[in-house]
């Protein structure tokens, strides 16, 4: 129940930020001829300025065109522009219906995180059901007690983590 916690808030931090990072870009998957590859295996990536990132293909020159299409297709609203080995990455100004279109993914992510919590908590319940010819009930209700008490216990920290990401993006 931590893991998906904690990989709620890393998809929080990575994928929902209104600063610029060279991070952002980290993810995108480039497809060559070669297999598929995240961008930073591939790339240089550097901030250059506030509102724009570059991306040095200097490693990997024949990868240029894929990762600017990546980049395109990454639905990160950017416009990438190749200039020999070099990808200039500008970053739009953020505006308020981009801000909400964040908060938007952020509870869709804090759902998907629920939905797996539930699948957890499905998953341990069962196997207390399975213990049951071993162990005394008292056990078992106790048992199924605490599960209870951690799946609620995530769920609040899954919504302090929603109420504090979308704070963040609204101010």
């Amino acid at each position: 129940m931590n893991l998906v916690v904690k990989t709620l808030q890393e998809n929080f931090n990575k994928t929902l930020s209104i600063r610029t990072n060279p991070g952002a870009l980290d993810s995108i998957i480039v497809a060559t001829k070669d297999g598929k590859f995240p961008l930073n295996q591939l790339a240089q990536i550097s901030q250059h300025s506030a509102q724009l990132l570059v991306v040095n293909m200097s490693s990997f020159p024949e990868s240029t065109a894929a990762a600017v299409k990546a980049i395109q297709q990454s639905g990160m609203n950017l416009n990438p522009e190749a200039d020999g080995l070099l990808i200039r990455v500008p970053v739009p100004k953020i505006t308020r219906e981009h801000r909400e279109n964040l908060v938007t993914v952020a509870k869709q992510l804090t759902n998907k995180a629920k939905e797996s919590l539930r699948k957890v908590r499905t998953g341990a319940m069962n196997q207390v059901k399975r213990a049951k010819g071993t162990t005394s009930e008292d056990t078992i209700r106790l048992i199924e007690k605490q599960i209870q008490q951690m799946t609620e216990d995530a769920t609040e920290e899954m919504d302090k983590l929603l109420a504090a990401k979308m704070k963040e993006l609204l101010v």
